[in-house]
């Protein structure tokens, strides 16, 4: 291998972008619970140890090489489906009680986590698996071999979005099909098949869009969508005029964010209350505390780790390894753009934490896990390629 080729194993922007979202994290927390609501500092020391884990996790991970990770594929994406399964049953009906959802599991002491976060790792795993054989199996492109790996990808797709949406997590599932939606674009199918279908997509949320504002009884009596999820629309369209407890959230993170002005009030200054500041509205305390200046620089954080990400799937051209980054990147991105969004009326509230920023164990070591596939790929950079026979890798150039 041509070491000027690969100078390095270890892509210390990635390292760099993750220690400054940590950063952030841990001390907008700490602004959050300690500063603001004396909550003392249990959340902001449970979150250090998640990113402990996270790190142990991105470093067993990254040992992993494509020719591991391929072998390896079918069974977790089994173990991830039996998952989703055993959450619908064994789900903690107090969370579910207070929430309306079925997605956590109660682990004892430990206290509860969200399974659906860690089987998005062998989802996007088996997508980017089926397209790369699909593509090494079809190297004549027709119209013919694009509709059949599309009806493959959907197949694999449709299953764990089905089982996440009846856990009454609807922000979860669009995230699964925001990744599926992802690694389609970027398979190589053409457009002339593409375009109808996200026509056709965008027609039917404009569709649901109209009968939530004139005629919802209809979303309500076929159960296409349930009174909180309609509550959220209505909180979208209009969050002045509605009275409910996540219409009172999302403005008050309104007026947070915009009283911060320019370089914000200061470390642990508010002056309004947001109720959960330290989870899904995590970004009202940086808008506030920090102002435009360090709501700007948390998305140029993202920015830069989005293109190191991107950059080092170049560096290794391996094609397995292109969707799997595909996967991780489009995860990431709608995580950052439906939190920050939500956060300031640009789209429906749906329950999605800020990557790496906000409190809880699941998400982050979800995240943590995403780094670690992106961080396996210069760790190990050998290029390989699908023979289109059997599991056989072999050196690529």
């Amino acid at each position: 291998m041509n070491k000027e080729k690969y100078p390095q194993r270890i892509d210390y922007g990635i390292i760099l972008s993750v220690m400054l979202l940590a950063i952030i994290s841990i001390v907008s927390l700490y602004a959050t619970t300690v500063l603001i609501q004396n909550d003392g500092v249990g959340i902001v020391l449970r979150q250090i140890v998640w990113y402990g884990m996270g790190a142990i996790a991105v470093f067993v991970i990254m040992q992993f090489d494509s020719e591991q990770l391929w072998k390896m594929t079918t069974y977790l994406y089994i173990i991830g489906i039996l998952i989703l399964l055993v959450t619908l049953i064994f789900y903690d009906r107090n969370m579910a009680a207070r929430t309306g959802g079925r997605r956590w599991v109660r682990l004892g002491p430990l206290g509860t986590i969200q399974p659906s976060e860690f089987v998005k790792l062998p989802y996007i795993l088996m997508l980017s698996k089926v397209v790369t054989r699909h593509n090494s199996a079809h190297v004549a492109k027709t119209y013919q071999t694009d509709f059949l790996l599309l009806a493959k990808i959907s197949i694999l797709a449709l299953l764990p979005i089905i089982l996440v949406f009846m856990q009454n997590d609807l922000g979860t599932t669009l995230v699964y099909a925001a990744i599926a939606m992802g690694i389609i674009v970027l398979s190589g199918i053409k457009w002339q098949i593409l375009l109808p279908i996200f026509l056709t997509i965008a027609l039917v949320g404009f569709t649901l869009l109209y009968l939530v504002v004139y005629n919802r009884e209809i979303l309500l009596n076929t159960g296409i969508l349930r009174p909180h999820q309609i509550s959220r629309i209505d909180t979208w369209l209009n969050p002045h005029n509605v009275t409910s407890d996540e219409s009172y959230q999302i403005v008050q993170t309104f007026k947070a964010i915009g009283s911060g002005g320019l370089f914000g009030k200061g470390l642990g200054v508010s002056e309004v209350y947001v109720p959960v500041r330290e989870s899904d509205m995590i970004f009202a305390t940086i808008g506030e505390n920090f102002g435009f200046a360090g709501g700007a620089f948390l998305i140029f954080i993202y920015f830069v780790l989005v293109y190191h990400m991107i950059k080092v799937v170049y560096d290794t051209r391996n094609e397995f390894y292109a969707y799997i980054a595909t996967g991780v990147i489009m995860m990431i991105v709608f995580h950052v753009l439906e939190n920050i969004g939500m956060t300031i009326g640009l789209l429906p509230m749906t329950g999605i934490p800020l990557p790496f920023i906000s409190q809880g164990g699941s998400s982050l070591l979800g995240n943590m896990m995403g780094i670690g596939l992106i961080m396996s790929m210069r760790f190990n950079h050998k290029s390989y390629f699908f023979s289109g026979e059997g599991e056989e890798f072999h050196p690529g150039s």
